[in-house]
């Protein structure tokens, strides 16, 4: 037992300690014990299998698992011959795995209604983990995860999903049988009717009532998924002339009862006024009950506004879905008070404008929109924009939206709309599995033929991890969400009826995520694929992405797709289980974050034109969903940049964003920028630059994060990635 064996160990709870040889003789001897005397090993056999372990774990030159360590013991007593020891220790290992599994969720949930469970307090910037409804739906996760892991899936996805080779999302919903995201097929639901908890909802006779159904829907929609959801204005519009003419009717009435004169002028004029105020309430119904709704999962529904005028008929149509984008464009810009009468920035609904011929140039018809639009992403950092253009050219001549934040369904020929357009809405996602691509490169140690086949081990994972996501949801019956998959949000399926249908042939997408392009790059060529080379590269690891997406699609006939994931948790998760497989490399693992899909590092300077003009190339093979931005400064006195962006996008790059600052002091006031600091502990805080509060619960900070906008409850990494963000422009 000489061997000196400086290394270390990650433990099953993910703490890395220093390696221990005594630990493993003391494991043999205790096997060796329960043997009867002439099968016992003697003390030299044992040290020898100890020193061959630990040689073994020196030429590792890296962080061992502790299953390692165990599979190394159990072929060490094979070879010197101790057959009945291994088995008692193969007996040993077996049970101690049986405690570990006989309980463990409650150290999570307890450390959840004490408030001391940081990665859950910090998963997601959106919901306050110090409430009820937030605590209960953690703890329900726990209790998923907890059997996801022990009984539903595979144990080498699981042991990927730990060490960070691949990220199986929302596990904490895997075991409900619940989706990811979707487009919400409003149309239908409102001109069709629905049913809302067992009623009956008939089409709305008024503007201001199909709002109201459609909040209701929404709210319904968000409790029986787990991801993003989208509804488009367009869908609204119709009911603007039901209003009309229902006022006229009211003002001509009015009129006559008290002998005023017919004039058509008069009429119109005061039936218009009163349009216009119906409207106003309508949206201000969508935009404050969406953001003062709670859905069961401890949050306001994620939910995102389409507003696209060509998506409804020229004319009367059009007009009046201009007026309708036109007052949520105001109102956004108003924003929404705080609890100390504040008008601050929300989170939701996310609001994408669709840029088009007929709004983009000065002299376009409905330009005075797209100006507006322009103030209010100077101001409220949203809306988000699609160009039809660019669009177009990606996606079969088609504009539609994402689902939720940037999960875009593919265009399939079979699903198609009674007039044989294509079919978008009551469509959605299966879920979303990423690989981790700095993970590859750094399994590979540069080698470039490595890299390659690490890769493609890697995606076979993935497709098999996709398969679970899939096979969970096969068999699913309708009743379990009636909203969903018989009252039209997504199908209209009889009772009793499975959704299998629904699952294959494009009608549904599946999501091969993927993280870490940058350092990717970094880690096998030694600089950034913004350089000729790092482009060349990356954009042929992301074909070959693409590649495997077709391959198993027609195969299968599962519509799986290559997406830019929103990494929002994992992005630390991801940096950490690196920096223990594979310490401290510049440029790699040297930040507590990894960078989201395709994107240009936060730390890169680059100029706002050449960061979108470079990363539309890559949007072209992320058709699973995508969105790019750069980070301005305050823009509310520069407009007309503001637009220079917005028609830069339109003639070059699919969808982006602006990223500003919209942040709020509460305790003294201050409405500029709140920015991180490092405390004593070395622990990133938010401050208020002119009071010095660091109190989360006594400011307001609004943030892009993940294509959408979250507050100031993120997690160390990403609270690192925000601070380390440079301008573009």
């Amino acid at each position: 037992m000489g061997i000196e064996v400086r290394a270390n160990v990650i433990k099953r709870n993910g703490q890395e300690v220093t390696f221990d040889i005594r630990k493993i003789i003391n494991a043999i001897e205790a096997a060796n014990k329960e043997v009867d005397n002439i099968h016992q090993m003697n003390d030299y056999q044992i040290e020898a299998i100890a020193d061959n372990v630990a040689d073994q774990i020196r030429s590792l030159s890296r962080a061992v698992s502790v299953e390692e360590i165990q599979d190394m013991v159990e072929t060490g007593i094979m070879e010197m011959r101790g057959y009945e020891v291994a088995q008692k220790y193969v007996r040993y290992r077996y049970k101690r795995s049986l405690a570990r599994k006989s309980n463990t969720t409650d150290n999570g949930i307890l450390a959840l209604i004490d408030q001391a469970n940081e990665e859950a307090k910090q998963e997601n910037s959106n919901k306050n983990p110090t409430i009820n409804s937030t605590q209960r739906d953690y703890m329900a996760g726990e209790v998923s995860k907890d059997i996801t892991k022990r009984i539903l899936l595979p144990e080498d996805i699981v042991r990927a999903h730990d060490d960070g080779i691949i990220h199986f999302h929302d596990m904490d919903y895997y075991a409900q049988r619940e989706h990811n995201c979707d487009l919400i097929n409003l149309e239908d639901m409102l001109q069709n009717g629905t049913v809302i908890s067992e009623t009956m909802i008939e089409k709305p006779h008024s503007f201001y009532t199909a709002c109201n159904i459609t909040t209701q829907i929404i709210a319904q929609v968000a409790s029986n998924q787990y991801g993003g959801q989208s509804f488009s204005l367009a869908h609204l519009a119709p009911f603007v002339d039901i209003s009309r003419q229902k006022i006229k009717a009211t003002v001509i009435e009015e009129r006559m009862a008290c002998g005023d004169d017919m004039d058509d002028a008069k009429i119109d004029k005061i039936t218009e006024s009163r349009l216009r105020s119906e409207i106003k309430s309508g949206i201000q119904t969508i935009q404050y009950q969406l953001i003062t709704l709670m859905t069961c999962n401890g949050q306001a529904p994620f939910v995102t506004m389409f507003m696209y005028l060509d998506e409804v008929p020229e004319g009367r149509t059009r007009d009046d879905l201009a007026i309708c984008i036109e007052e949520v464009l105001n109102q956004r810009i108003q924003g929404v008070k705080n609890e100390k009468g504040v008008w601050v920035t929300p989170a939701f609904p996310k609001l994408i404008y669709v840029l088009d011929e007929d709004n983009i140039y000065d002299d376009s018809k409905y330009f005075y929109l797209t100006e507006l639009a322009a103030k209010c992403t100077a101001k409220r950092m949203v809306p988000d924009y699609i160009s039809a253009k660019v669009q177009k050219q990606l996606k079969k001549g088609e504009v539609y939206t994402c689902m939720g934040c940037r999960s875009f369904l593919t265009v399939e020929d079979n699903q198609l709309n009674p007039d044989g357009s294509h079919r978008f809405y009551g469509r959605f996602n299966q879920g979303v599995v990423t690989i981790n691509l700095v993970d590859v490169a750094c399994s590979s140690e540069g080698d470039m033929d490595r890299f390659w086949k690490i890769l493609d081990e890697r995606l076979e994972l993935c497709h098999k991890a996709l398969r679970c996501r899939h096979e969970r949801l096969l068999g699913t019956v309708s009743d379990v969400a009636p909203i969903l998959w018989q009252n039209g949000a997504l199908a209209r399926l009889e009772k009793g009826e499975t959704i299998d249908k629904l699952l294959f042939g494009g009608y549904s997408t599946i999501s091969l995520g993927y993280a870490g392009l940058s350092e990717m790059c970094w880690r096998m060529l030694g600089e950034s694929h913004t350089t000729p080379e790092g482009r060349r590269f990356a954009l042929a690891v992301m074909q070959a992405l693409n590649d495997a997406c077709a391959k198993w699609k027609k195969a299968e006939n599962i519509s799986y797709s290559v997406y830019g994931t929103p990494m929002e948790s994992t992005t630390y998760r991801f940096a950490k289980c690196l920096q223990r497989r594979f310490g401290i490399i510049p440029h790699v693992t040297d930040k507590n974050y990894i960078t989201n899909s395709y994107h240009v590092h936060v730390t890169e300077e680059i100029d706002a034109f050449e960061k979108l003009r470079f990363e539309s190339d890559f949007q072209k093979l992320s058709p699973g969903g995508a969105i790019s931005y750069v980070e301005v400064p305050d823009m509310q006195n520069n407009i007309p940049a503001v637009l220079t962006l917005m028609r830069y996008i339109y003639d070059n790059i699919m969808y982006a964003e602006l990223n500003t600052k919209s942040d709020y002091c509460s305790v003294c006031g201050y409405d500029g920028e709140i920015v991180i600091k490092e405390d004593e502990n070395g622990k990133l805080v938010w401050e208020c630059p002119n009071c010095g509060n660091r109190d989360q619960r006594k400011m307001s900070v609004a943030r892009r994060t993940c294509g959408y906008i979250g507050t100031q409850w993120w997690n160390q990494g990403r609270t690192q990635e925000i601070k380390d963000r440079v301008l573009h422009l």
